[in-house]
This record gives structure tokens, sequence and C-alpha cells, in this order.
């Protein structure tokens, strides 16, 4: 357990947590209610020999569980090396994280103060509402490679990068802001397969009308959501084209580049938590880390937009 002055540095310092003060004190406010419901959820779901209460009391408070999930994800640090800084088991921390990512997780992103989105679904029907420009990529995230002998092993290989990678799908808006971070796919799974299989060829055909950006990965969904979906134009000429032709491709070309270029932002500040730069944790718990991040990341960009809490 760390001490007051500790703990206030830590929360202090955004370069520490990646969150400002005021977030960090509304995720306290939110999430901490709903760890003590599960937690005595837990304690009276299976027989005791003694009373819910009794016995060794923690010694890791939910503040301080919450700032070693968030120092984790911020920076990777091992659960050895936060279990030395708040003078706990290692065993502690390891359960102290894996009780506060799906928390965190099942957030969703932050549009507005007390606003989230939580579905796909539900960021199409806000850009529809909202007039705005929805932007599409992929990522990949390095995970740790699978056993030897496991039957799935080589769908973790990424055939862009030749390593054993996860795939998550970012969707900001025209700004930049992230709205929506899919769960992992393995890394051998094409982008366009994966908003398939998200469902995002019927959202779009079937609800508002909406435009979403993207590269040349996604070109087949153009057609199959009614040109809803915009992606760079189509090299005509293979070889030997006119000057003219290149004149307007390339102009083409880099219009749309420039409109694009946001969701690449959006997801550079997604990898500079370190946790998903390379993860190096079990690769089940990869899409609760992901939709973790996004979600925090989301918060503290309404919380900057906010001009109540700029300084």
């Amino acid at each position: 357990m760390v001490g007051n002055a500790t703990r206030a540095l830590i929360i202090s310092n955004r370069r520490i947590t990646g969150l400002s003060a005021d977030v960090i004190a509304e995720l306290v406010a939110e999430v901490g209610p709903l760890w003590h419901e599960r937690h005595q959820a837990k304690l009276t779901s299976r027989p005791r020999k003694r009373a819910v209460g009794a016995g060794a009391k923690h010694r890791l408070v939910f503040v301080d569980r919450l700032l070693a999930m968030l120092v984790h994800l911020r920076h990777g640090v091992t659960h050895d090396v936060l279990a030395c800084s708040f003078a706990v088991d290692r065993s502690t921390i390891t359960r102290a994280i894996g009780e506060i990512r799906p928390l965190l997780a099942e957030r969703g992103c932050t549009i507005s103060p007390g606003v989230r989105l939580r579905t796909l679904a539900e960021v199409i029907d806000h850009l529809g509402a909202s007039g705005q420009t929805g932007i599409i990529d992929g990522t990949e995230i390095r995970v740790r490679r699978p056993a030897a002998g496991r039957k799935d092993r080589d769908v973790f290989i990424s055939g862009k990068n030749k390593q054993n990678a996860v795939k998550t799908m970012v969707l900001t808006d025209q700004n930049g802001r992230v709205l929506f971070s899919s769960p992992a796919r393995p890394g051998s799974c094409a982008d366009i397969t994966h908003a398939r299989q998200l469902g995002l060829v019927k959202l779009l055909a079937d609800g508002p009308v909406v435009e979403v950006l993207a590269d040349a990965g996604y070109q087949a969904l153009g057609a199959q959501t009614g040109g809803r979906v915009v992606t760079p134009p189509h090299r005509k000429f293979k070889k030997d084209a006119p000057d003219w032709y290149e004149e307007m491709y390339e102009r083409q070309r880099k219009a749309h580049s420039s409109r694009r270029i946001r969701v690449e932002h959006g997801i550079a500040h997604l990898k500079n938590w370190r946790a998903l730069a390379r993860h190096l944790g079990r690769r089940e718990h990869i899409s609760d880390t992901v939709q973790a991040v996004a979600g925090l990341l989301s918060h503290q960009q309404t919380a900057d937009l906010n001009p109540r809490r700029q300084r």
C-alpha cells in the first residue's frame, strides 16, 4: 500500500497514468462502486466457513488498484515491479488487474460527459445524428507466439508484418477522436473480413447516411454499402499511364489520404499506451485491454475538449 503523498504524486502527474486528476476522480466515482458490488457478490456466491468481512483486510484499496492498472496500461510495467512499488505481493497486483480491466473495457468510449458509445451500431447512429464523417482502419498488436503443437498456431501470423499479432479495427471521427475499438482477431484476418464480421456492411446499408473513409484494404465495401465507404481511387492504368492521368490520380489519392490521416493519429495515441505497443500478457485478455485503453483515451480527449475543464 502506497502512502498518501505517493498516491497524490501519481494522480497529479499525467505522465505517469496518461490521465488528468479530474478524469481519475471520475473513474474512482464510477468504477469504484461497480468493483465493490462485484467483489461482494463474489464473496457471497461461494460456501464460506467465516462471515463476509472476517479475516485479513485488503492492503490494496480500490484507488491503488485503479492506479496500478493505469500505470500497467500506460507504461507496460510488469506485475513484479508494481508489487514492489505498492508494497504488496505480486499475486495481489495480478488479481487487481484482472478485476479492474473488464470494468474499464465495459465503459465504452466517451463522446460527452456521461454519454458513452459501447457498440458499433451506437457509433454509426451517433455519426449519422451528428453529421460527422467516420474513419476506419485496422491496426496490429504483437503478441506472444502460441505454444508448439496448437492447431491454431498459424492463424496469429500476420501476412503483412510476418509476426505473431492480433488485429483490431479502430473507428474515429473526422477530428481523430476514438469512438470505437473492436474486439481483437488473429493477425491473419484481413481488414475487410474483420469489418464484415463486425456487421459494418449491414449497419451502413440499413442505417443512417454516414460517410466512412477507409484505405485501399476496404475497397470492396464501397459497392456493398452504396458508396458510403469511401476508399482511394482505383488505378486504371497499370503501366504506360498518360501524364494527365498520373496527375489526376495523385491529386485524388493525396486528397483522400489527407482526410483519412486522422485515424492514424488516433491509433498512434492508442499505441502510446505501452500495453498496446506489444502485449506481453495472455492473448485472451487483449480484447479487454484494447477496449479499456480506447475508453480511457476517449474520456481524456473529451475532458480536454470540454472548456469547463481547461485550465
